[in-house]
């Protein structure tokens, strides 16, 4: 009876996080209709909106959820406080939801966010005290990536007093946030989804591999916060100290490849088409992103990195979409969370997966034009639209496909 019940519960998670993903979606989709035909809606609302939810809805919340099924032991997964913490994070999540479009940052947005930071506590304590005795490669990775989570953190406090003292345009309330933002991307997050997807192998890692890989990725993440605040401090040295997390970053992944190669050859054989697809998609991201994080290392390309939005939003979809979702929706078919015979969910993923790529081609086209030509690619706001309904409708079908296997 309480195999059944965590089951059920677990379903209704899953239900919940794909909800979250949808909605963000949607938002996102909204934002590219107001380019094409103009509504009376505050822009920026909805991008806060669409932001918070995608990150603490989807990508937080679904990590939530593996990391209890993986990592916590049987006996403490099952004590209500894991059940509470969920819905206790859904609400705060739902009320994101809800205010962000309605009022952007101001006081009902600051405490629903303010209330999932105090939970998001929680569930890193519960995590650390209830994995500590666990010493594997992938318990060090979610050890590591919980307490980049708390520290990325350290970012949001510091808005207040920035905002109160200097002002939203100061140079430290912009570094605060990118702050925050690299060590959820780059730490938490990034962390996190290796760790679930090496848990599904690690007996057989090369343990020697992993150590190197691990202490590199580590002080990799450290020196690259250096690129972000180079926007707006401007110092030679900040770019040597990137460059340097960059070449840490390509070797610590040489290793991570070497010690996945000797057993790739099984891994693969015991995945369906679906799941193969998806763990394509995250490890191609993957090495895109770290090899966009070695063309940046170029000064020209360095400079208007930032200055062009849509090198901006690709480089963010690409590690929040091809890797991270990518790595979270492998595990999930691997392990059969998902419905792998279901007709509706391999539709749902393919039309996901085409939308995001034709997205990225059109971003990183337009910022291509942007920066070379100095214009706007021909069909660029139609064509993003059009993609980014594919990925709506896939996530519908996902959605679709979960609520009817749960009943």
């Amino acid at each position: 009876m309480k195999l059944l019940s965590e089951m059920s519960s677990q379903k209704s998670w899953l239900i919940c996080c794909f909800f979250n993903f949808l909605t963000a979606s949607l938002i996102g989709l909204l934002m590219r209709f107001v380019y094409l035909f103009p509504l009376e809606i505050n822009y920026g609302f909805l991008l806060h909106a669409h932001s918070h939810v995608a990150m603490l809805g989807w990508s937080y919340l679904m990590i939530y959820v593996l990391i209890v099924r993986f990592f916590i032991p049987i006996e403490k997964r099952r004590k209500p406080v894991y059940n509470w913490l969920f819905w206790g994070t859904q609400f705060s999540v739902v009320g994101m939801m809800i205010t962000f479009p309605v009022q952007g940052y101001a006081l009902f947005s600051i405490i629903f966010s303010t209330m999932h930071i105090v939970l998001s506590y929680v569930f890193c304590r519960l995590v650390w005290k209830d994995i500590a005795k666990e010493k594997t490669p992938a318990a060090m990775l979610l050890r590591t990536s919980v307490l980049f989570m708390v520290f990325s953190t350290f970012g949001v406090w510091c808005l207040g007093p920035a905002v109160s003292m200097l002002g939203k345009q100061s140079i430290f309330y912009q570094i605060a946030i990118q702050f925050f933002l690299h060590f959820q991307f780059n730490g938490w997050f990034l962390f996190a989804v290796l760790a679930l997807f090496l848990r599904q192998f690690e007996d057989k890692i090369n343990k020697k591999s992993f150590s190197i890989f691990f202490t590199l990725l580590i002080i990799a993440t450290f020196l690259t916060i250096a690129f972000p605040v180079s926007w707006f401090v401007k110092c030679n040295f900040l770019s040597w100290i990137n460059a340097c997390g960059v070449i840490l970053q390509l070797i610590a992944f040489v290793f991570f490849y070497k010690m996945l190669q000797p057993e790739s050859g099984q891994l693969k054989a015991g995945l369906d088409t679906t799941a193969k697809m998806v763990y394509g998609l995250a490890l191609c991201s993957l090495l895109m992103k770290i090899g966009v994080q070695l063309l940046v290392l170029i000064p020209n390309l360095a400079e208007v990195s930032h200055q062009v939005r849509n090198f901006v939003i690709g480089f963010i979809h690409l590690t929040s979409l091809g890797v991270i979702t990518g790595f979270l929706l492998g595990v999930l078919l691997q392990n059969k969370l998902l419905s792998h015979q279901s007709q509706l969910l391999r539709t749902g993923i393919k039309s996901f997966i085409f939308g995001f790529i034709v997205t990225e081609i059109f971003l990183f086209l337009q910022g291509s034009f942007i920066y070379f030509r100095n214009e706007a690619l021909f069909g660029y706001r139609e064509g993003i639209f059009g993609a980014s309904v594919l990925i709506v409708a896939g996530l519908s079908l996902m959605t679709a496909s979960i609520i009817k296997e749960k009943r």
